[in-house]
């Protein structure tokens, strides 16, 4: 009886102990994976699967093996109802996501109320960090980030460009009204304000609108040399259709971020209409790699993961972000949410040291203080980085 029962509890222990040396983990992927938004939602839950990908590789985090659980953030409802379920039923560690703004403040909340971590990687409205939440951190550049950057373009690149002093432009905003599209039109208007230019147009509209001519047309009657819209995919070829059909050329029109920085896009508008449009976004692909150490790695890993080459920088900047913060968990000592978070407050990486070119450091309201973006331009096609300097692999180019 004895040596019966001395064998069955150390086949248990044995058991018990192979099951904790082989434990997972689990995280929510909170992304739109469905409805209007999904295409850039599916492309930044990539860049999260390949890092994982990449962590596990590696022997996981803290010896377990890290499991990501989707939820589909189709809209804020379903983004509150899925966070919901992560924390709740999944029980997951933290959550992941999210892409859109409007989503990740609705369900970043519900974690916030839980106490449950919740790690933003691509969403840039202000309103995001500026709740001063505990559970909320944002690794990606923001709309302060994006806003500077373009009216720093404008100021400094555009206007020598054409030959203009910047007062002398006529700037016209346009962008899709939620919190993304109106953060970053704020910006630009206070930084234009700061460098001297003129806005004459300033114009918000739905994202699901599906005629822009009247738009283009007060665009067009006001005199507006360039242009800088803020907006989704389809919004983005709507405006520039229309713009080309009506025969509207200003000097330049700048996107920020969204469909201007996608593949899709250029092919659906048609190279030769997009050909010269700018954008200002997270980084992209055709850049100076001296500056983004990493990144040809991780598009070898996405192609050979998804059989194709990468639709957007989205999936490039959710894998720095997430990659940074895993390895930054792998450091702590358990997974409850106060020692994710004092693991997560401690990192430094300095700028020049990721595959995206920023480094990670985290400031007021948990925002990431050295996140930045890039300045690109389509030619031929391709969305090649041209500012700043040390990044482009080509110059802006003017119409002649």
């Amino acid at each position: 009886m004895k040596l019966s029962y001395l064998l069955k509890t150390t086949v248990a222990a044995i058991v018990l102990s192979a099951t904790a040396a082989h434990a997972d983990v689990k995280f929510g992927a909170l992304y739109p994976f469905s409805g209007q938004l999904a295409l850039l939602g599916e492309e930044s839950a990539r860049g999260l699967e390949i890092a994982v990908d990449e962590i596990n590789a590696a022997g996981g985090i803290q010896g377990e093996k890290v499991v990501l659980v989707r939820g589909d953030a189709v809209d804020n409802n379903q983004a509150i109802g899925e966070a919901r379920r992560l924390i709740s039923l999944e029980q997951v560690a933290a959550i992941f996501g999210t892409y859109s703004s409007a989503r990740s403040i609705a369900a970043s909340q519900v974690a916030e109320l839980s106490g449950i971590p919740y790690f933003e990687l691509g969403a840039v409205a202000d309103e995001v960090t500026g709740r001063g939440l505990k559970y909320l951190f944002r690794t990606n550049p923001y709309a302060a980030d994006m806003g500077k950057m373009i009216v720093d373009m404008v100021a400094d690149k555009i206007a020598p460009g054409i030959g203009k002093k910047p007062e002398e432009l006529k700037i016209g905003i346009i962008y899709e009204d939620s919190s993304y599209g109106t953060s970053v039109s704020t910006h630009q208007a206070n930084y234009a304000k700061e460098r001297g230019l003129n806005v004459v147009v300033s114009s918000g509209y739905p994202a699901a609108t599906v005629d822009m001519s009247s738009l283009v047309l007060e665009l067009k009657q006001a005199g507006v040399d360039v242009v800088l819209q803020t907006s989704y995919q389809n919004d983005s070829v709507l405006f520039l259709q229309q713009a080309n059909e009506a025969g509207y050329k200003p000097a330049a029109v700048i996107g920020g971020g969204g469909g201007y920085s996608m593949q899709p896009t250029a092919d659906a508008v048609g190279h030769d209409v997009i050909d010269g449009v700018l954008d200002v976004d997270f980084t992209q692909y055709l850049v100076n790699t001296k500056a983004t150490p990493g990144l040809d790695a991780f598009v070898e890993a996405y192609k050979a993961k998804y059989g194709s080459a990468p639709r957007s920088g989205h999936s490039l900047n959710n894998y720095v972000g997430a990659r940074a913060l895993l390895e930054a968990i792998d450091k702590a000592k358990g997974f409850e949410p106060d020692t994710i978070v004092e693991a997560v407050k401690a990192m430094d990486i300095p700028d020049g040291a990721t595959a995206a070119g920023y480094g990670i450091k985290f400031g007021e309201n948990n925002q990431n203080e050295r996140a930045s973006m890039m300045g690109m331009q389509w030619q031929g096609g391709k969305l090649v980085t041209v500012y700043p300097d040390a990044a482009a692999t080509a110059p802006i180019q003017f119409a002649d």
